[in-house]
């Protein structure tokens, strides 16, 4: 017989990510899995287990190929003829931490629960952040790719 977790046996973990020279979908997958709890034996769809990811040096992050230049992101105003567009270099300049908070947002799923596990990404531009005292463990992207759990 399984047993079913109660929200207050959920036990939530810090992550620290260092996102110097790390590819902004490749890092956002490994971010939507640790927010979703889907790292841990306990996972279910319905409810949050997801763990808190603090995402440190985000100007330094970067896109493959020439999607920097290229890709675009829509948003509309809601008025007629409001679509507006802008690329990640320039919203990259604006606000650094925003290309990478869409991606993961994209990859989370959408209503209640998806704004919920959103709130656990915390992105910051330096090297560091308020959120030393929780201790967080360190992921490095470096040795997730050699063993094979995120594809190049």
């Amino acid at each position: 017989m399984s047993k079913f977790l109660k929200k207050d046996e959920i036990k939530s973990s810090w992550f620290e990510i260092d996102a110097k020279n790390a590819v902004v979908g490749r890092l956002a997958s490994v971010i939507s899995k640790i927010i979703r709890g889907k790292n841990k034996t306990t996972y279910t769809p319905h409810m949050d287990h997801g763990d808190f990811v603090v995402v440190k040096n985000i100007e330094q992050i970067k896109f493959t190929g020439k999607k920097f230049q290229n890709k675009k992101y829509y948003k509309h105003t809601g008025h007629p003829g409001g679509i507006k567009e802008i690329t990640p270099e320039k919203l990259h300049e604006k606000k650094p931490g925003e290309v990478l908070k869409l991606a993961v947002k994209r990859m989370l799923p959408g209503g209640v629960l998806g704004k919920k596990q959103l709130t656990k990404l915390k992105i910051y531009a330096g090297s560091s952040h308020p959120h030393s005292a929780q201790n967080p463990t360190v992921i490095e992207l470096e040795k997730l790719n050699k063993k094979n759990l995120v594809r190049n």
